[in-house]
């Protein structure tokens, strides 16, 4: 079965005065999916976010949500935590979750039950009478989450949802966005972090400079690096051993250390055992989301580098 497509853009070119905000970007995500939007600060990720949704219009390019080119007519069926929070201070939180959901078509009652039901999966059981001016930020932005999926919707735009919680409630949310996804829900996630994606999504796509550099799965981007390797032989010669490891192999102490493709391991382990080299130690060191991201994008325009996202 073709799997369903939910959001699709082609082409998405944007600029403010004689800034290139996003250049020709075009995406693709199928239901059910964690979707990582990935880019360091300035990136034109919200831009990009913010034209799918329809809050600004593309100067060039196409996308469809939920099959619709025109995203007022499925606004009900979409959840859009933005990155700038905003709620009525003097608004106690039951009240503020239930006026988004309406806001969305939910009735007001269902929405302060929903909110007094939810609130407590988040750690803010006792924050649905709180007027938001009494809450801390994280706790207030925890109540703006729970309000952008009060209504149930089943495509979901959280634009970095974890700026400002603290490691427990960065927890709570990643659960939360794990239950949308085994509910049914689509989730286009905007982060400049690398761990929550590799965590979480599934596909992910990489902008930086308004460009996508890359589009494909977590493991795709994370195999265009090798493999790092130590190895410690038990016993042969330096030069016997050398002429079966890679070019690029160095010793250290006794210890060799060199890159390797992933399916390079199983030739090396045979050449070795074939050779009566032995393994005194072996470690193979994976790369991570971020060094596949930093190996992607590479230093940016203006002499920052993406290593500084983290």
């Amino acid at each position: 079965m073709t799997p369903e497509i939910v959001l699709e853009a082609q082409g998405l070119h944007k600029v403010f005065g004689s800034y290139q905000a996003v250049r020709d970007v075009s995406l693709r995500v199928t239901k059910g999916q964690i979707f990582g939007l990935l880019g360091p600060n300035g990136a034109g990720k919200t831009t990009t976010l913010r034209m799918l949704l329809g809050i600004i219009e593309p100067d060039k390019g196409e996308r469809r949500l939920l099959g619709q080119a025109d995203t007022r007519r499925v606004t009900a069926r979409i959840g859009y935590l933005p990155e700038e929070r905003g709620l009525y201070p003097g608004m106690r939180a039951r009240d503020a979750i239930a006026f988004m959901g309406a806001l969305r078509g939910l009735p007001w009652a269902e929405g302060r039950r929903r909110a007094d039901e939810r609130l407590p999966l988040v750690g803010l059981a006792d924050a649905a009478g709180q007027k938001i001016r009494r809450l801390s930020k994280g706790m207030a932005q925890l109540v703006q989450l729970v309000g952008a999926l009060v209504h149930d919707p089943e495509l979901i735009f959280l634009d970095e949802p974890f700026s400002g919680l603290d490691p427990v409630n960065q927890q709570r949310l990643e659960e939360l966005i794990l239950a949308q996804r085994a509910a049914g829900a689509t989730i286009i996630l905007s982060t400049h972090v690398m761990g929550h994606a590799e965590r979480l999504c599934d596909e992910i796509a990489i902008i930086a400079g308004g460009e996508r550099q890359f589009m494909g799965s977590v493991a795709d981007a994370r195999a265009k690096l090798p493999l790092r390797v130590r190895y410690r032989p038990r016993n042969g010669a330096a030069a016997d051993l050398a002429a079966i490891l890679p070019a690029d192999a160095a010793e250290h102490g006794g210890e060799w250390r060199f890159a390797l493709a992933d399916n390079g391991v199983e030739p090396l382990l045979a050449a070795l055992v074939a050779g009566h080299f032995g393994v005194e130690g072996l470690a193979i060191d994976r790369p991570s989301l971020h060094d596949a991201f930093v190996h992607i994008v590479g230093s940016m325009g203006d002499g920052r580098t993406v290593e500084e996202v983290e």
